[in-house]
C-alpha cells in the first residue's frame, strides 16, 4: 500500500508482516526497550517465514538495525543499504523489486475479507464477524451514547456537536479502547473500511445540505465592520498557528511536509464553526441583538474562507512526485467550478421549475440530484482535492427559490444527520488517543495550542471590534462566539491525519483544542454579556381589554402556528376593528416556529433578522410571502396597523418570546391557537401536544390578558371581506374578572356592523342560593366581584342599545339546566367565554376539566357530548399588579417587513 509522505513514494507494511531477519539480528541492538521488541519480532518472524517469499530473504545485510516495529522501503535503482530515515527501517529498491515485494506482502498481510450477513447464531455464526450486522451494532452504539451525552449536557447548554465528539473519543482507544476484547469486537481494523466508508458517504451529503443552505448572493450585504471582524478573526489565529506549528516540527511533528503542516495548523485555529455559531446564539437568544448579528456575517465569512485555505492546503499536501502537481490540482479543481457554474445552475433550474408550490417534488428529479452529487464527489476526489468539496459546490449552486431545494433538505438531512453522520465522529474519535499526550512538553503544547488559539480569535476581534468603536462587553462576547469550533474543525483534522500531514499526538492535541474552545463558550458568554434589560414602558397602561376609556388603541398579539391558522386569525382581527371613532387596533402577527435539533432549522433562523442572515437563504420564502402577502392586503384593505413577526424557540422557552413580545408591543391580550383542530369529521385531533403546555406557560407568566382559540373554521377557509361579514358572536357570562374581559372582547366585536352579539347571563336559582349560603362560611363568594359584575353590566346595557346586540338573562338551577340553554345558541359562530368564571352558578359547574387551560365553560364547549360548529375563544384576564414576566433576554423575534415603528 502506497502513502504520502517525506517527499518520496514509500511502499508501508505493517508489522509482523515483513520482518527480515538479517545475520546478527539481537547483536545490532543495543537499547534495553529495542531488545525486548527484537526478540518479539524475532519470534514473530519464525511464524511468517513460511510465507514470505526466498526473494525477499537474499536481502543484503543491514548496515543499521533501528529498534522500531515499522518497516519503510524507499525506491531506488537496486537493492542497496538500509537508511535511518525518520526513525524507520529502510530499504531502498528498484522497480521491479518494488513491484514483486508489493505482491509478496498483499498475499501475506491481507486479512480475509468480511462477508455482508451471517447465517445466524444458530449456525454457529457471530454477527460480530460480519459487515452488516457489525455496522449495524456501531451505528446503533454511536447514536445511543451520542443522544445520552447531549442529553447530560444539556443543561450545561452545550450544542450537540460537543456530545458527538465527545461520544467519538470514548468510543475509541482513549477510554472504552483500552479494552482490546471490546475493541477487537465492536472496531475490528477489517471494518474500519466500512465504517469510513459509510462516515464519508454521510459526510458527503451533509457538506450537500450545507452548500444548499448557503446563498452567496448575500455576501455582499455583509457589513464593513463584520467583515473587518471576520478578516482579523482569520488573519491572526492563522498566523498564530504557523508560528505553533514551528514548535510543533521540532518536537512531536519531526518529518512532516512544512508547506502542508503549516496551513492545516493555520486553518484548524482560525476556523469559525458557523452552524454551531448559530445554534449557540439561538440558545442564548442573541440573534436578533447586535452581537448576534455581527457574529453570523463575520462566521459567514470565515466560514467560506475557511474552505479555500482548506483546498489549498489539500492540494499542497498531495504533491510528492513534483512541484507542479500542487499546480495541476488547483488549476484542475477551478476548472472543475467554472465547468458546475455553467452547467449545474441551468438544469437544476429547470428542474425547480417543474416542481409547483404545494405539489410533491418528482422523485427522479431527487434521485438526479443525489446522483449528481455523488458524480461531483468523484471528480473532485478524483481531482485531488477531496470528495467533499465537490457536493459541497453542488449544493451551492443549486436554485434556492420555490419549493425544490426544501425537499431536498427533508428528504436527505434526516438520514444523514441521524445515522450516517454519527459514523464521522466515531471513525474520527478511533482515530484520537489522548493518551499519546504524556509528559511536560506535550501537555505543554496542548496548553500552548489553545493558547494561540484563543488569543489569535479573541483578541484579534476585540482589537478590531473597539477600532469600531463597539462597547468592550460587546466587543469581548464577540471574540469568545468566534472562537467557536465544530464539525468543519474536525473535517480539517481528519483530512489532515488521513494525509499523513498529523501524527496521532498532534491530531489528539488539535481536537481536544476544539473541544475546549467551544465548550467554554456558552458559559462565558453568558457570564459575560448582560445586555441591559428593557425598561416597561409607562405607556403600557392597558393590559386588558376591560379598561375605563374604551376609545383607547386595542393592541393584539395573535400568533399562529402555521399559514392554515391565518384565515381565522385574520377573520377574527377583522371583527376585532371596532368603529372609526376609536384609535384603531393595532395587530402583531407572531408566526410561532420551533428551533429544533435538526440541522436545517437553521433555515428559519433568517425570519429573525429584519434584512436575512448574510449566506442563509430563505428556503420557506414562498410560504413567508403568502404570511407577508395576506397580512399586506388585510391591512391596506381594512385600514389596521398589523405587522406579521417570527418567534424560532425551543419549545421549553417559546412562552418566553411570546410574554416578552407582548411586553415589547404593549398587548392588551395575546391571542393563541388551542393545540387541537377539527377534522372533517367534527372530532377534534392534536396538532402537537407540546403547544399545549406552552398555552399554559403563557397563562401562568402573560403580562397581560391571554385568549386561547379553538378554531373550528371561523368565517370559513378565506378571509371574509368587511362588506359580507355575517357572524353572530355568544358570550356566556357567569362573572367573574375573566367574564368580564370576555364581555367587554364581545361589546368590541359587536362594534362591527357585520356581527351580532348575544349575551346570556346566567343568574342563580333560590334554590342555588340556599345552597351557596350554606357552604360559604368562609365568604368565599364575596360582594366586591358581584358588585362589579353588576356595574360592568349596567355600563354595558347603557352603552349597547343598538340591534346588534342582544341581551338575555337566564336563571338556572343546575348544570344540566346550564347546557341545554347553551345548546340552544350553538348555532352562532364564536362562544366567547371566561377562563375561570366566578359566582353560585358557575360553582355547580364541577365536573372534571379535561383540558384546564380552557377552564369549566370551555371544556364544555370542546366536550364530546356538546355538538356544535363554533369556535370558542376562551379568554383570562390580566389580574396582577405587577408583570410576571422579567425581560432580561433579548427575544428572538423580528418583524419580518418594515421598521420597528409603532402605530400612531
Amino acid at each position: 500500500m502506497y502513502f504520502q509522505g517525506a517527499g518520496k513514494d514509500v511502499l508501508y507494511f505493517d508489522p509482523p508482516d515483513f520482518l527480515p531477519e538479517p545475520d546478527g539480528f539481537l547483536d545490532k541492538v543495543k537499547n534495553p526497550e529495542g531488545r525486548a521488541w527484537a526478540l518479539e519480532v524475532h519470534s514473530l518472524w519464525k511464524n511468517l517465514s513460511r510465507r514470505v517469499s526466498d526473494e525477499v530473504r537474499k536481502l543484503p545485510e543491514f548496515h543499521t538495525l533501528l529498534p522500531l516495529p515499522v518497516p519503510v522501503i524507499m525506491p531506488g535503482s537496486r537493492f542497496r543499504e538500509v537508511h535511518y530515515w525518520d526513525s524507520y527501517w529502510v530499504i531502498r529498491f528498484g522497480r521491479r523489486e518494488k513491484e514483486k515485494m508489493a505482491s509478496i506482502a498483499a498475499k501475506a498481510s491481507c486479512p480475509t475479507p468480511m462477508k455482508a450477513t451471517s447465517n445466524g447464531i444458530f449456525q454457529g455464526d457471530n454477527p460480530l464477524d460480519y459487515a452488516l450486522p457489525l455496522a449495524i451494532i456501531q451505528i446503533v452504539l454511536v447514536v445511543v451514547l451520542t443522544r445520552i451525552l447531549a442529553f447530560l449536557l444539556r443543561p450545561l447548554r452545550q450544542p450537540r456537536v460537543i456530545a458527538e465528539i465527545v461520544g467519538g473519543i470514548l468510543l475509541g482507544p482513549s477510554a472504552l479502547g483500552r479494552n482490546k476484547h471490546y475493541l477487537n469486537s465492536i472496531f475490528p481494523s477489517r471494518s474500519l473500511t466500512v465504517l469510513d466508508t459509510l462516515a464519508n458517504l454521510g459526510l458527503l451529503f451533509f457538506l450537500f445540505l450545507v452548500g444548499l443552505e448557503l446563498d452567496l448572493k448575500s455576501l455582499q450585504r455583509t457589513g464593513k465592520k463584520a467583515l473587518a471582524i471576520a478578516v482579523a478573526g482569520i488573519s491572526l489565529p492563522f498566523l498564530l498557528g504557523i508560528g505553533v506549528s514551528f514548535f510543533l516540527r521540532k518536537t512531536i511533528s519531526e518529518g512532516v511536509k512544512e508547506a502542508p503542516f503549516l496551513l492545516f495548523m493555520g486553518v484548524a485555529l482560525s476556523i469559525t464553526a458557523f452552524p454551531v455559531l448559530a445554534r449557540i446564539l439561538a440558545e442564548l437568544k442573541l440573534l436578533t441583538t447586535d452581537v448576534g448579528r455581527m457574529a453570523m456575517s463575520a462566521a459567514a465569512v470565515n466560514d467560506v474562507a475557511a474552505w479555500i485555505l482548506l483546498a489549498l492546503a489539500i492540494a499542497l499536501s498531495g504533491s510528492e512526485h513534483s512541484p507542479l502537481t500542487s499546480l495541476w490540482v488547483l488549476l484542475s479543481g477551478a476548472g472543475f467550478i467554472i465547468c458546475c457554474v455553467a452547467v449545474i445552475p441551468p438544469v437544476f433550474k429547470w428542474m425547480a421549475h417543474r416542481c409547483r408550490q404545494g405539489e410533491p417534488v418528482n422523485e427522479m428529479y431527487v434521485c438526479a440530484t443525489l446522483a449528481i452529487v455523488l458524480a461531483a464527489g468523484f471528480c473532485t476526489d478524483s481531482i485531488g482535492i477531496h470528495a467533499l468539496f465537490g457536493a459541497f459546490v453542488i449544493g451551492i449552486l443549486i436554485p434556492k427559490e420555490g419549493p425544490f431545494a426544501g425537499a431536498l433538505v427533508e428528504k436527505v438531512e434526516d438520514l444523514v444527520s441521524g445515522l450516517f453522520l454519527p459514523l464521522y465522529f466515531v471513525s474520527s474519535g478511533l482515530k484520537t488517543n489522548v493518551a499519546t499526550i504524556q509528559g511536560a512538553q506535550s501537555w505543554g503544547l496542548l496548553v500552548l495550542v489553545i493558547c494561540a488559539a484563543c488569543f489569535g480569535k479573541i483578541v484579534g476581534t476585540v482589537v478590531v471590534s473597539l477600532l469600531g468603536r463597539i462597547p468592550v462587553q460587546e466587543a469581548i462576547t464577540l471574540g469568545f462566539l468566534m472562537n467557536t469550533k465544530g464539525l468543519v474543525e474536525l473535517i480539517v483534522l481528519n483530512i489532515g491525519k488521513d494525509r499523513e500531514i498529523l501524527n496521532d499526538q498532534t491530531f489528539a492535541i488539535c481536537v481536544l483544542m476544539a473541544i475546549f474552545t467551544t465548550f467554554i463558550t456558552t458559559p462565558i458568554v453568558i457570564a459575560v454579556y448582560k445586555p441591559a434589560k428593557q425598561a416597561i414602558s409607562a405607556d403600557y397602561k392597558h393590559r386588558t381589554i376591560e379598561r375605563k376609556d374604551p376609545d383607547t388603541q386595542l393592541r393584539i398579539l395573535a400568533c399562529f402556528h402555521s399559514s392554515l391558522n391565518i384565515p381565522t386569525m385574520i377573520n377574527l382581527i377583522e371583527a376585532s376593528r371596532g368603529t372609526e371613532k376609536r384609535q384603531g387596533l393595532c395587530v402583531y402577527a407572531l408566526h410561532l416556529m420551533e428551533l429544533s435539533e435538526r440541522t436545517s432549522a437553521i433555515l428559519m433562523v433568517h425570519k429573525a433578522r429584519k434584512n436575512g442572515l448574510p449566506f442563509w437563504n430563505k428556503l420557506q420564502q414562498s410560504d413567508d410571502n403568502q404570511v407577508v402577502v395576506a397580512f399586506e392586503a388585510f391591512r391596506q384593505l381594512n385600514r389596521v396597523f398589523i405587522r406579521p413577526m417570527t418567534a424560532i424557540s425551543a419549545m421549553h422557552d417559546m412562552h418566553e418570546d411570546i410574554c416578552t413580545s407582548a411586553e415589547m408591543k404593549r398587548a392588551a391580550i395575546i391571542i393563541l391557537p388551542f393545540h387541537k383542530h377539527q377534522r372533517l369529521d367534527g372530532t377534534l385531533e392534536t396538532t402537537r401536544n407540546e403547544f399545549r403546555w406552552v398555552n399554559m406557560r403563557v397563562l401562568e407568566h402573560a403580562p397581560c390578558s391571554v385568549g386561547i382559540l379553538l378554531d373550528r373554521g371561523l368565517g370559513g377557509s378565506t378571509h371574509v371581506s368587511a362588506s359580507n361579514v355575517s357572524s353572530t358572536v355568544t358570550v356566556l357570562f357567569f362573572g367573574g374578572h375573566d367574564d368580564r374581559e370576555a364581555l367587554a372582547y364581545g361589546a368590541r366585536m359587536a362594534e362591527h356592523p357585520g356581527v351580532s352579539l348575544i349575551v346570556i347571563h346566567f343568574t342563580a336559582s333560590n334554590d342555588i342560593l340556599r345552597q351557596m349560603v350554606k357552604i360559604d362560611i368562609t365568604g368565599e363568594f364575596s360582594n366586591s366581584s358581584d358588585s362589579a359584575d353588576k356595574t360592568f353590566l349596567a355600563i354595558f346595557k347603557k352603552n349597547s342599545d343598538d340591534d346588534s346586540v342582544k341581551f338575555e338573562e337566564r336563571e338556572v338551577n343546575s348544570a344540566k339546566e346550564i347546557v341545554e340553554v347553551v345548546k340552544a345558541f350553538s348555532r352562532c359562530n364564536l362562544f366567547v367565554v371566561g377562563r375561570m368564571p366566578e359566582g353560585p352558578v358557575a360553582a355547580t359547574l364541577t365536573e372534571k376539566v379535561e383540558w384546564p387551560e380552557l377552564g369549566p365553560v370551555g371544556n364544555l364547549l370542546t366536550s364530546h357530548d356538546f355538538s356544535t360548529s363554533a369556535s370558542v375563544l376562551v379568554v383570562q384576564q390580566y389580574n396582577s399588579p405587577t408583570s410576571q414576566l422579567t425581560s432580561g433576554s433579548s427575544t428572538m423575534i423580528a418583524e419580518l417587513r418594515g421598521d420597528d415603528a409603532e402605530a400612531g
